[in-house]
């Protein structure tokens, strides 16, 4: 698939290509931003949430050693700056770098799981596995396959902080609710 649509080359290939690519690991990603104070507070602004670990100094330092990062914003501190001068494109997400059939994606569930809190000036990484393909499926959406990823995210120390199993489908329009 070409990079008129999502500005990426996502390959195409068969349920057996996929399958192969079980178990592959990405190399570590490291995160471009700190987790900071202004980008917590402007989340935690916008969803309204008034929790005294994301606004109150003092507080967070008594009850978490710093100030928390909220839990919503876990990728936001991995996402790849998508342009810089003098820059390429991103390396996409594992999901995206799967070769099967189908030209749209739809994320269908994200489960998140936390073991530490990601303080201000953390640097997260992260490192995704392929867990699972789908055989052949027909939803409503079209055909397609479900694809299964794992990403364990760890601050610069190494610390374990958090681990997500996200799933997308991936599907063909043409023949949906055939």
């Amino acid at each position: 698939m070409g990079t008129e649509a999502t500005g990426y080359d996502i390959p195409v290939g068969t349920y057996e290509d996929a399958k192969a690519m079980l178990g592959t690991k990405t190399p570590v990603r490291f995160g471009e931003v700190d987790v900071n104070v202004p980008m917590i507070r402007h989340y935690a602004a916008m969803v309204r949430d008034g929790n005294a670990a994301y606004w109150d100094d003092e507080y967070a330092e008594r009850h978490w050693g710093g100030v928390i990062a909220p839990p919503g914003m876990l990728m936001t501190w991995l996402i790849p700056i998508e342009w810089k001068p003098g820059g390429g494109l991103p390396v996409p997400l594992l999901t995206a770098q799967v070769p099967l059939p189908g030209d749209t994606f739809v994320n269908v569930s994200n489960d998140a799981e936390f073991f530490a809190p990601i303080r201000v000036g953390d640097r997260l990484n992260v490192v995704e596995e392929l867990a699972d393909v789908s055989e052949e499926k027909r939803t409503g959406l079209g055909v397609g396959h479900f694809v299964t990823t794992v990403s364990t995210y760890r601050r610069q120390d190494g610390e374990l902080v958090a681990r997500t199993t996200n799933v997308l489908y991936r599907f063909s329009i043409e023949g949906a609710g055939q």
